[in-house]
C-alpha cells in the first residue's frame, strides 16, 4: 500500500494484480512525507508500529483508515486494481510453486490441493480481492476507482489523470509463468473457484470467460 499526502491518494495493493508494476511507477511521484508498506523488493514500512509489524504490503483500506483519520481517509482518492478471480487463482498457484516445475507438470493437482485439500485460509495472496477494499459491513466498496488487470495500462493512465500525475508505461514485475487460465480448469475447479471468490465475481463483474 502507498499513501501519498503530496497527491492525496491511497493505493491499495491487491495481491496478484500487477501491484509491483504500479508501485514501481508511483514511487517516482512520492514526496518525502509519503509512505509505503512493502517488503518483497524494497524494505519500506509504515510509520505506525502496528501496521509496520505486518510484513507484507497488502493492507486493507479498512486497516489504514483509523491511522489516517476519517476526514483524511474520506478526502483522499482511493484506488486499486483487480483481476478475474479464475485467472488470479491460476497465477497464485503458479507463483507459490515458482521454484520448481510441479505446477507446469500437474497444474490441476496443484489447484485442487490449494482449493479443496489444504486451502491456505490466512495467506494474504489467497484472500478474496474484496476483503482489502470493502468496509466494516463486508459489502460497501471503499475504493473510489478500481482498475482492471485486463485493461491495466489505460486504467492506470486514467487514474494518473485523476490524481494529477504523469503516467508512464507499466513494466512487468514479479509475474508468474503460466498459459491462458481457461486451459487449466475442469468443471469442479470452476465451481470451486466460483464458490470461494463469489463476492469478487459479483462485486467486480467477472465470470469464467471474463467481464460480464
Amino acid at each position: 500500500m502507498i499513501i501519498s499526502h503530496r497527491h492525496r491518494f491511497i493505493f491499495a495493493a491487491v495481491p496478484k494484480t500487477g501491484t509491483h508494476s504500479v508501485r514501481q511507477a508511483l514511487r517516482a511521484h512520492m514526496g518525502d512525507d509519503d509512505v509505503e508498506q512493502a517488503g518483497l523488493f524494497v524494505n519500506k514500512r509504515f510509520p505506525w508500529q502496528e501496521l509496520a509489524a505486518i510484513r507484507h504490503g497488502h493492507l486493507s483500506l479498512l486497516q489504514v483508515r483509523p491511522y489516517l483519520g476519517d476526514e483524511a481517509f474520506d478526502s483522499y482518492f482511493k484506488f486499486a486494481f483487480v483481476r478475474n478471480p479464475f485467472d488470479r487463482f491460476v497465477s497464485y498457484c503458479a507463483f507459490m510453486l515458482r521454484d520448481g516445475d510441479v505446477f507446469q507438470q500437474r497444474p490441476r493437482d496443484v489447484m485442487r490441493h490449494f482449493l479443496f485439500i489444504a486451502p491456505p485460509e490466512v495467506h494474504i495472496l489467497f484472500q478474496p480481492q474484496a476483503s482489502l477494499l470493502v468496509g466494516a459491513d463486508g459489502q460497501t466498496l471503499l475504493a473510489d476507482a478500481v482498475g482492471r488487470v485486463e485493461n491495466m495500462q489505460p486504467d492506470y493512465e486514467a487514474i494518473c489523470a485523476r490524481i494529477g500525475i504523469a503516467a508512464c508505461p507499466l513494466e512487468r514485475v514479479n509475474g508468474s509463468r503460466h498459459e491462458d487460465y481457461r486451459r487449466y480448469y475442469d468443471q469442479a475447479l470452476i465451481d470451486g473457484v466460483a464458490a470461494r471468490y463469489a463476492q469478487d465475481l459479483e462485486l467486480f463483474g467477472y465470470s469464467f470467460e471474463g467481464l460480464r
